[in-house]
């Protein structure tokens, strides 16, 4: 199934709907949104006759980009990725406000009406037990239940995912990522932490040493975890639409051994292979965390360590992969 894609509410075609909502911001789609997200297919399903369509409405940014930047967290996921991980989780349609001054300021009432309401024919949503939404987050589960009871819609809560610690949330995931903790941020997430860009030239030192590397542009989607050494794989984008999955070594952080490298560049040495990666669009996908950064004192005990991080990826990641 393709998901339908919506940007702004002047896309969705007259006669939407009718259909099952919910509304997040959906960063890193963790597992907590997936139990939302099921609860929304097994409510669309659930109607006696014409099921309803799946809907989720989400931003083109993190509303804090505008009511705080100072406080905007780093991104999970960019719009892209968070767009392929709904579709893959059976979303029949997906709604992207921008999140700009106009929406910020609409009251509860008038959100649930232009947006809901009117082009999305909500009967059924589905919202966090702490959802708020509106002017100055005005808005509630109460207030929800109250306009649904008015406007002819019924409004299900979903009980946060926990885990035997705290609450699963993507600021818990981007901790865990800010530490390098690359396993427990993949089993909150359901799957690997990755980030996505366009390959470009770098220094040509990985050449050098012997150990090419693809380098990410520095605006790249997706959170960058800790400075270190990764196992991983890189996800070359082909342009038939089919995907080829190498084993690689993956190193985050500015290379203390050399002067002049960027702070946070993320280079991945493809295993076995000789590919020109330039101007492709790959995913780094990082699945261990090998090691910190370290300073050397000179070439060869980088190239040592590099033959050992090399042979433990190798242990640590399947074949090349095409699909």
């Amino acid at each position: 199934m393709t998901v339908r894609v919506f940007e702004g509410l002047g896309a969705v075609p007259t006669g939407f709907g009718p259909s099952a909502v919910t509304i997040g911001k959906f960063d890193g789609l963790h597992l907590g949104h997936r139990a939302i997200i099921g609860d929304l297919l097994h409510a669309a399903g659930a109607r006696a006759g014409e099921p309803l369509v799946p809907v989720v409405v989400t931003f083109d940014r993190n509303p804090l980009a505008l009511l705080r930047p100072e406080s905007c967290p780093p991104p999970l996921v960019g719009p892209a990725q968070k767009l392929e991980l709904l579709e893959a989780a059976g979303v029949g349609a997906v709604l992207v406000l921008p999140f700009d001054a106009a929406l910020a300021a609409l009251e509860p009432e008038v959100f649930v009406r232009e947006v809901l309401v009117g082009p999305l024919a909500v009967q059924v949503l589905l919202v966090g037990d702490d959802f708020r939404f509106g002017r100055g987050g005005r808005g509630d589960v109460p207030l929800l239940r109250r306009l649904g009871d008015e406007l002819g819609f019924t409004v299900q809560v979903h009980d946060a995912v926990r885990s035997t610690t705290r609450r699963l949330s993507s600021t818990w995931i981007r901790e865990l990522l800010a530490a390098g903790a690359i396993e427990e941020a993949a089993s909150l997430l359901g799957r690997a932490p990755a980030v996505r860009g366009v390959v470009v030239h770098g220094a040509h030192r990985g050449r050098e040493l012997g150990y090419p590397t693809a380098n990410l542009a520095q605006e790249s989607d997706g959170m960058i975890p800790a400075d270190g050494v990764y196992a991983g794989r890189l996800v070359d984008h082909l342009p038939d639409g089919s995907r080829v999955d190498h084993p690689a070594a993956i190193s985050v952080g500015s290379n203390p051994t050399f002067e002049g490298v960027p702070p946070k560049q993320v280079e991945a040495y493809v295993l076995d292979a000789t590919l020109d990666l330039y101007d492709h669009v790959v995913d780094v996908v990082f699945t261990h965390r090998i090691r910190g950064q370290v300073a050397y004192t000179g070439v060869e005990p980088l190239i040592a360590q590099m033959a050992v991080d090399v042979d433990r990826v190798r242990q640590l990641e399947g074949p090349v992969r095409v699909r």
